[in-house]
């Protein structure tokens, strides 16, 4: 029912507000939940910017959002207005050239780009094109240290922002140092705010995942979806309303909203809902499970090229931990959706061709090899195929969840 989003001020020389970083949390105890960093982007994204839009949590200020190395590759940061985000880099990212061309990319498109815990190693002078701002948490360095260490930067006109500033006497150190902006505990702590949230029907996300991975979308259906639950109206509006689809399209109906944003981005957005919403308080593992044998049950049915078109296989794949998700037996589940019977029959009775794709993706994801020889030779299917289609939904799957968490 409610998401908490925690803001902490950062604050100029005069020790007024300029901006909030924004900080995802898993309630009123203002601690960070156990998720990885792009699953918490992303729960920023649904919750906030498909909801309200960030300027209503920092009251029209600018917010630092941390985004993950996958995060930024993917380009999530289009989703807010350059305008209204600074864009930090965790200090954890790998270095990569994808990383760097999506960084070029952002800085192109009019974004602020931050460097987050900048410890001055040399490693991180290859950003250094595309930043604007470093950020150094001074708690971990002698004032002596950033001192000494500022004389690399001086060549540059980053704004320096220092971290976990907790005391006047640091305060006025740094701002000797040429340090312009602050944020700590000195000022404020971060400030938990509690909202409730515009929900939408587990149902009918459960619709639209039949539709993800169609060649030809049926927009009629898809729209009668939306029209059922004015969450995921209001949430595909603000989608459309980002920045990354360029000036404001006045929208005349729901078809023509889901026309306007198009195939590729529609799946994306059923896709960060379906995370956001069915996988709420679950385990990481199961999505990826679930995204693994999606794709290897599609890959095995072209292989094939049987009666069982690709999508209907990535749908049963894609439904088999479902009943994990929802906490309900699958039988239950399987009365919900309005799906073909042989994805049914294949989930619940486990006797048909698509069961067996499935079970031949189980048997690979528990290491069974000798099992999955011999399922792989009944389908007439050549052993290294079968195997080089298991690691290419892997390689698909983290891809997939990357964009979507």
């Amino acid at each position: 029912m409610y998401s908490y989003i925690a803001r902490q001020p950062i604050l100029n020389i005069k020790q007024e507000t300029v901006a909030y970083e924004l900080l995802f949390r898993d309630g009123k105890s203002n601690s960070f939940p156990c998720i990885n960093p792009d699953q918490a982007t992303s729960k920023i994204i649904i919750d906030n910017q498909l909801t309200l839009g960030v300027e209503e949590v920092t009251g029209n200020f600018p917010a630092y959002v941390n985004f993950h190395g996958d995060a930024l590759i993917h380009l999530l940061p289009n989703f807010f207005d350059p305008k209204k985000i600074v864009v930090e880099i965790l200090e954890d990212v790998i270095i990569t050239d994808k990383l760097l061309t999506a960084c070029a990319l952002l800085k192109q498109k009019g974004y602020t780009l931050a460097l987050d815990d900048y410890d001055f190693d040399p490693k991180w002078d290859v950003f250094f094109p595309y930043i604007d701002i470093i950020k150094v948490d001074v708690l971990s360095l002698t004032i002596l240290e950033i001192s000494r260490s500022l004389f690399r930067l001086e060549n540059y006109k980053f704004t320096l922002l220092a971290e976990k500033v907790e005391s006047q006497q640091v305060f006025q150190q740094l701002k000797t140092l040429g340090f312009t902006l602050f944020q700590g505990y000195f000022f404020a702590k971060p400030e938990i705010l509690k909202k409730k949230n515009i929900l939408s029907s587990k149902k009918y996300i459960l619709d639209l995942m039949e539709h993800i991975n169609c060649t030809e979308f049926d927009f009629a259906a898809i729209s009668e979806i939306f029209s059922q639950d004015v969450g995921l109206t209001y949430k595909l509006l603000r989608f459309i309303n980002s920045p990354g689809y360029g000036p404001s399209k006045e929208i005349c109906s729901l078809k023509h909203a889901l026309i306007y944003i198009g195939n590729l981005e529609l799946k994306k957005f059923i896709a960060l809902l379906m995370l956001a919403d069915l996988a709420e308080e679950k385990p990481d593992q199961i999505i990826i499970t679930s995204l693994i044998r999606a794709k290897f049950c599609e890959k095995i049915a072209s292989i094939k090229k049987a009666g069982h078109n690709p999508p209907t296989a990535f749908l049963t794949g894609m439904l088999s931990n479902i009943d994990g998700v929802l906490d309900q037996s699958i039988v239950e589940v399987m009365d919900l959706l309005p799906i073909h019977k042989e994805i049914k029959t294949a989930l619940v009775e486990k006797n048909n061709d698509l069961a067996s794709y499935l079970s031949l993706s189980l048997a690979l994801e528990q290491g069974l090899w000798q099992q999955a020889k011999q399922q792989s030779a009944a389908l007439g299917i050549d052993e290294k195929d079968c195997l080089n289609a298991y690691q290419e939904s892997i390689v698909w799957s983290d891809a997939m969840l990357a964009v979507t968490c």
